[in-house]
């Protein structure tokens, strides 16, 4: 009997090696990864110029803490400054963590600016923030929420149209927090036009305006921020996921004026930022710009919504295709656990967004002969469900 507790479904099945977008299990079984460690390791399993960084930092230092200067944390923050237009970084390990440091900026510097009234946070049904106790009530998804009460106050969930954000925003909001393509809720784009007058709304009522990134950004959507396609640009960012390829960073940017609400103090992370991390996201965003990555995510992108759509004509049990860039959702009518489970057999990793949709994460460097592969085993796992 395992002594981990029993928190995770998982597959019966153990990887022991990957290179680029591929991984081996304990029998030497080859798979296709589609999944890139729930959006993580955007540049692919073992990629060379991570891990020189790694290997070259942990013979270096590994960790001080942020009572002392870490030079390469101010280089990564600069570098997102530059690439963002945020202007400010905080760095911590998850992106539930970089959630939290959100909601806390946000309220810290409505406070700070409006009053202690002001420390409500509106966001959308079909949202997924993180699972600690803040997160997951920021969530509105009952089913991360069951057993947990009491929850934190000061969140309230809208739909996602404008007019219905519009009436909800109240004397104590101080912020709106949404994702620009809700991944766990189904692989949804909330669209420019919904976050160019979402911005608009922000602004007419002084409120903040944060985008959860966790997911989307790092070039996962063809861009480095998902934000960069609607021409918005929010007052907070969050990222973890592909910032660190595997290694745990998170990192929260913010506009200085609204940054500044943090003094010594307010807020830390033990962890957070430290010299291993910084190399691992420096070695990431180098990588990403040095080879092109974003622009290909973008272009091989466009090919895999094409094809993907070329299986919803084939399949009746399929009903569309969303996301961008390489994030993808394949829309079914019935659950799509069992295709997941028939991809595995195949040798084809995907995960689930939501019931009913099949999410698609291939990494940023993917091939145009591994994009035909994977493609040749999803429709063998159709075949094979239809059967």
């Amino acid at each position: 009997m395992s002594s981990l507790m029993n928190n995770y479904g998982r597959f019966p099945v153990a990887f022991v090696r990957g290179q680029g977008s591929k991984l081996w299990d304990e029998a030497g079984r080859e798979y296709l990864d589609f999944t890139s460690g729930i959006a993580v390791t955007n540049l692919g399993h073992a990629h060379p110029k991570v891990t020189a960084a790694i290997q070259a930092q942990a013979e270096t230092l590994l960790h001080t803490s942020n009572l002392y200067r870490i030079p390469l944390q101010e280089q990564v923050a600069t570098k997102l400054a530059e690439l963002s237009g945020l202007s400010k970084a905080f760095f911590c390990n998850s992106g539930a963590e970089a959630n939290e440091a959100a909601i806390k900026l946000a309220r810290k510097h409505s406070q700070a600016k409006h009053g202690a009234h002001k420390h409500e946070i509106l966001t959308l049904h079909d949202s997924f923030h993180g699972r600690t106790l803040a997160t997951v009530t920021a969530t509105c998804k009952p089913k991360f929420q069951e057993g947990f009460a009491p929850l934190m106050p000061g969140f309230r969930y809208v739909e996602k149209e404008l007019a219905a954000i519009e009436q909800a925003i109240g004397d104590a909001t101080c912020a709106v927090l949404v994702e620009p393509i809700q991944g766990e809720g189904g692989v949804h784009p909330l669209g420019a036009e919904f976050l160019q007058g979402l911005r608009k709304l922000c602004d007419q009522n002084g409120l903040l305006l944060i985008f959860d990134e966790v997911q989307t950004g790092i070039g996962r959507t063809g861009h480095m921020f998902a934000f960069e396609a609607a021409g918005v640009l929010p007052d907070i960012v969050t990222l973890a996921k592909g910032l660190g390829n595997g290694v745990p960073v998170g990192a929260m940017l913010a506009k200085e004026e609204v940054a500044s609400a943090f003094g010594p103090g307010t807020h830390g992370s033990t962890f957070g930022g430290n010299p291993l991390a910084m190399a691992a996201a420096l070695a990431v965003l180098t990588a990403i710009e040095e080879e092109g990555l974003v622009q290909r995510a973008r272009a091989i992108g466009e090919e895999f919504e094409q094809k993907l759509a070329q299986l919803v004509d084939k399949f009746s049990c399929l009903t569309g295709v969303r996301g961008q860039g390489l994030l993808r959702g394949l829309a079914l009518n019935r659950p799509a656990a069992p295709l997941v489970t028939k991809c595995l057999e195949r040798g084809l990793l995907v995960l689930t967004a939501g019931e009913n949709t099949l999410r698609l994460l291939p990494p940023l460097n993917l091939s145009a002969e591994e994009l035909d592969l994977g493609m040749g085993l999803l429709e063998q796992a159709l075949s094979d469900l239809a059967d």
